[in-house]
């Protein structure tokens, strides 16, 4: 097996647990990684914004993945790349959500757009990205620099079917995913975890085989498909455990932390 110099790390669901709490036990994981001499990179579904309080603790230095790809940003939140969605299509993605009976956010630059603040999720995101959403009523009528566009639902019923018609009717047009249970993601078509993985290694110079990715969700799934040695954690789903290579323990139980000492340290 090649070396590991690389370990990309999803965040929600993977890197903190299920209260969005980054545990003593990764923290310490990151700086053995650091020793080691293996870079650490984070990605998620959150803007890259909601991700600014793990810079100091985790000591980031590589590049962060926001919006699953859509922006990439240094860790003093400067823009890398941007991918907003292609002009255009975000009216039929906000139509379609809304046929589905599903609640719509919006996200623009540092913005955050919502309909209503009162509705379910809007209060816990917004504790867990540490900035609050601004309300506005015509979600369609945002198309220009459009990042990421999400359908925010309970019925896990109405995420899958919102994601089959997403497929059938706007096909490679965007890239859509679920990112939580709950959530929803329509991004770029070329902005998603496989493409964090493009860009890390180019931007750091490091080879496919030598790149670590872990995480839960079927976002994850495109990174895991590009990198050597791919890890879901204990709280993924089987068919998200059935695409990795290893399995660790669950994000409430330290599964990050034991995913590194078991298998990224351990790698020769």
């Amino acid at each position: 097996m090649t070396p590991i110099r690389l370990l990309i790390s999803d965040v929600d669901g993977t890197l903190v647990t299920m209260e969005k709490r980054l545990t003593e036990a990764s923290v310490a994981a990151v700086g053995r990684l650091r020793e080691a001499g293996i870079a650490f990179a984070v990605t998620s579904g959150r803007p890259p914004r909601g991700m600014a309080m793990l810079v100091d603790p985790l000591h980031l230095t590589t590049p962060i993945g926001g919006f699953n790809g859509g922006l990439m940003v240094d860790p003093t939140m400067a823009v890398l790349e941007e991918r907003p969605l292609p002009g255009g299509i975000a009216p039929e993605v906000v139509a379609l959500l809304e046929r589905h009976g599903l609640d719509v956010w919006a996200y623009r630059g540092a913005e955050w757009f919502v309909r209503d603040k009162d509705r379910p999720h809007v209060d816990r995101e917004a504790a867990t990205v540490e900035f609050a959403p601004t309300v506005r009523d015509d979600l369609g009528g945002l198309t220009d620099r459009v990042v990421k566009l999400v359908g925010v639902s309970d019925d896990h019923g109405a995420i899958q079917a919102a994601t089959d018609a997403a497929r059938e009717e706007l096909g490679d047009r965007v890239s859509a995913s679920a990112s939580q249970p709950y959530y929803l993601d329509f991004t770029h078509p070329e902005a998603n975890k496989g493409t964090v993985v493009a860009f890390l290694a180019d931007h750091l110079g490091v080879e496919a085989p030598e790149i670590a990715t872990i995480g839960d969700m079927p976002n994850d799934v495109l990174m895991f498909a590009r990198s050597g040695l791919s890890i879901a954690m204990g709280n993924a789903d089987r068919e998200v455990q059935r695409c990795a290579r290893r399995v660790t323990a669950t994000n409430d139980d330290d599964g990050f932390a034991l995913a590194v000492e078991r298998f990224v340290l351990a790698a020769p």
